[in-house]
């Protein structure tokens, strides 16, 4: 029990680490400490935003991909390949089998460590983004 909680830690702790780089990189390609408190403000939140939406969007493609969403793209890319491979025909297959044989060799993973770490980073921008409204936006 003791190994499984310490490689959820590990897990969290990478994908933390990665969107904290995400961050990190927004924040910097804005030039942080040049503006008033306000821009700021507003760098942060984009930056917590941008690494959260990001984390999200890559655990929903990771989620899509694990349930074999994506293999059609595979076999026509397979296909394509094998049409300009000499020979390459006595190797195709049809999409059940190549599907079927897909889904056999794909491993059960969780990947909702990067989801949460996405929904928490998401959640800091939306707060930072409305704080920011709230002082400092003039309609």
């Amino acid at each position: 029990m003791k190994q499984e909680n310490n490689v959820t830690i590990r897990k969290y702790a990478i994908s933390f680490a990665i969107a904290t780089l995400i961050a990190f990189f927004v924040i910097w390609s804005k030039g942080f400490l040049t503006h008033s408190k306000a821009v700021n403000l507003q760098i942060l939140a984009d930056a917590f935003f941008v690494s959260g939406i990001m984390l999200v969007m890559f655990a929903g493609l990771m989620f899509v991909s694990g349930e074999g969403a994506l293999i059609g793209i595979g076999f026509v890319m397979r296909n394509v390949v094998l049409a300009f491979i000499p020979m390459g025909r006595t190797k195709w297959e049809r999409y059940a089998d190549y599907r079927e044989r897909k889904m056999e060799n794909a491993k059960e993973r969780s990947h909702s460590h990067i989801f949460v770490t996405g929904l928490i980073f998401l959640t800091v921008g939306i707060i930072l983004n409305l704080i920011w409204y709230k002082t400092y936006y003039q309609a």
